[in-house]
């Protein structure tokens, strides 16, 4: 799947948003994670595209390149980006082995390679971001009649269309570390908008608790991740529930099926935060949430 010629045609750098720097961050730890002893995810794909951007990030001034290249990523991420990814991967096997008719829709992809681990010969699978990543994303990977990637925002009307021609029902949505930067009402519109043109379709989303969106703890957790993560300014929360099945409550066609935080897998390359495994303080700073939408 990977574009031997990619980066002879690709950007020397990728010229990405605040927000749309998060998914190399999840791009390289999900690399990391596959070269190490006893991967929780294996991820050949991830571990070629970064040699490739190796390639055209050496030497950049910017601090988050700069850290991506030299490898210097927060072991604690590291295990955090792999088990998460590892999880929706197993959301969209469940989903595809229940509706072999259905289709999973990875909206604000970045640079996930969902498909490539989870392609069974069979599955239809759609990647969707802003054009800037999509053309940048596409200069490593190629799609193919099941595989297609959709440039646009996910507010628009656009990729629903593409995605409604393709005649697949259901559909399962995966939205893996984005809805949390996005505003509210923009959150509150997509999720009704999907309930309403494809009933029957299943939402996963990773949220954070609504604390983290305001004041103090919005101002906190941003620092944190423009210290520690080189992220940009543009980088905070802006959307977050106050419980699980907050989202039943927007439309009673919604239905909340479970949560999911990764403290809760107590996998040995936790460490010493498998303690917090019982601890609801902890387990609701930023998890899953699965819904249907009937």
């Amino acid at each position: 799947m990977i574009d031997t010629t990619s980066l002879k045609t690709a950007q020397a750098a990728p010229d990405f948003s605040d927000v749309e720097a998060t998914s190399l961050l999840t791009l390289y730890g999900r690399s990391i994670e596959s070269q190490s002893q006893d991967p929780i995810l294996v991820d050949e794909n991830a571990e070629k595209i970064t040699r490739q951007i190796d390639e055209v990030i050496a030497g950049s001034s910017e601090p988050l390149l700069r850290m991506l290249h030299q490898r210097r990523i927060d072991p604690r991420l590291v295990v955090h980006v792999a088990l998460r990814a590892q999880k929706y991967d197993e959301y969209a096997r469940d989903f595809i082995a229940r509706f072999p008719a259905g289709a999973v829709v990875n909206l604000g992809c970045g640079m996930d390679t969902r498909f490539q681990r989870i392609d069974d010969g069979q599955v239809i699978f759609f990647d969707l971001d802003l054009p800037e990543v999509i053309r940048f994303k596409q200069s490593f990977l190629q799609e193919t009649d099941r595989y297609r990637m959709l440039a646009g925002s996910m507010f628009e009307q656009g990729w629903l269309d593409q995605v409604d021609a393709a005649g697949r029902n259901p559909l399962i949505f995966l939205v893996e570390g984005v809805f949390m930067y996005l505003p509210e009402e923009d959150v509150k519109r997509l999720v009704l908008s999907l309930q309403s043109r494809f009933p029957g379709s299943e939402l996963v989303c990773e949220v954070v608790n609504q604390r983290w969106t305001r004041g103090i703890w919005k101002t906190l957790a941003s620092r944190k991740m423009q210290r520690q993560l080189k992220l940009g300014k543009g980088t905070e929360y802006n959307f977050g529930i106050s419980s699980a099945d907050e989202m039943e409550s927007w439309n009673k066609a919604i239905q909340y099926i479970e949560r999911w935080s990764y403290f809760e897998t107590r996998h040995p390359k936790l460490g010493w935060m498998r303690a917090f495994s019982g601890l609801s303080m902890m387990n609701d700073v930023q998890y899953t949430v699965y819904y249907r939408l009937n």
